[in-house]
């Protein structure tokens, strides 16, 4: 009969540390992704190329958005002026002026020109660069309605004016801030 003591009754063999560490057990091996991971992995990585804008096609929105702010603000004018006949003029400095086309482009323009490039600025140091321009941008829009409120003259063109503001104000801050 064979006296020799089973491995698992012998005294190493009954300790809760294992002499041989699992790492040396298993050898590691990179995993390889089956067929269907790899086919899912390249459909992700096509769509986030495909949907990401290219920096390019971003500032063509952005031109478009301000240029639109513009064209929007010169259909109010042409809508209450030349079509309704409500006559525009704003108290200055020398007496009253009107408002033409000219200064309703310049003014709309330049609005959108300031807001965009304090959007790019934003965006270059900040991770919450549209969080803050849109809540700076509608400060400014709520601080610019009181231009017309206190030197339009008459309340036709104080709506007209109002009107003017809200639509590119509007224009700007969703054209700006559309992904």
């Amino acid at each position: 009969m064979n006296t020799t003591p089973h491995p698992r009754n012998t005294p190493a063999h009954t300790s809760t540390q294992s002499p041989i560490r699992p790492s040396a057990q298993t050898p590691t091996r990179p995993s390889t992704p089956s067929p269907a991971q790899s086919s899912a992995q390249s459909r992700a990585q096509t769509f986030t190329r495909s949907s990401a804008k290219s920096p390019a096609r971003s500032r063509v929105r952005r031109l478009l958005t301000v240029i639109g702010a513009a064209v929007a603000a010169v259909a109010v004018w042409v809508l209450a002026v030349p079509v309704g006949g409500i006559e525009l003029t704003v108290r200055m400095g020398a007496g009253p002026q009107p408002v033409g086309p000219v200064a309703v482009v310049l003014a709309s323009l330049g609005a959108g020109l300031a807001g965009w490039a304090l959007l790019a600025v934003l965006e270059r140091v900040t991770a919450k660069a549209v969080r803050i321009w849109t809540i700076t941008a509608l400060a400014v829009l709520a601080l610019s309605l009181t231009g017309p409120l206190g030197s339009a003259t008459g309340s036709a063109a104080t709506l007209v004016l109002l009107l003017m503001h809200l639509v590119v104000g509007s224009v700007v801050v969703l054209g700006l801030t559309r992904r």
